[in-house]
């Protein structure tokens, strides 16, 4: 279910974007909701999915969207672009998706664990 949230929609991220950013973010949303109900956020420079909490957030560029992910732990992955640790027990990791196709089953594993960190 997509919220607006201070004038901001999702589908104001994707204006003049290249087709396969919208794809790559429908293929992000379908795999979080196969763990339960997803609520997205469109915020001024990204959108959130959220359970109680956000569990990722996606920014959209021209032909790519930025994945930021919850993480307890850092992944040890060359797909993980940009790692921070916020707390002692936490982690956002940034990956890049430039297709559909990457939201494989590897990522999905991460938007899982991501998803349940914020129950």
């Amino acid at each position: 279910m997509a919220t607006v949230v201070n004038g901001h929609s999702v589908k104001d991220h994707f204006t003049n974007r290249q087709p396969t950013v919208k794809a790559s973010y429908d293929a992000i949303v379908k795999a979080a909701e196969q763990f339960g109900p997803v609520k997205q956020e469109a915020k001024k420079t990204s959108i959130h999915l959220v359970r109680k909490t956000a569990f990722a957030g996606v920014a959209t560029r021209q032909s790519v969207l930025i994945l930021t992910l919850k993480s307890t732990s850092d992944l040890k992955s060359e797909r993980v672009a940009r790692r921070e640790q916020v707390s002692a027990s936490r982690w956002h990791l940034e990956v890049r998706i430039d297709s559909p196709q990457a939201v494989d089953a590897e990522l999905k594993k991460w938007l899982k664990a991501a998803y349940e960190l914020s129950g």
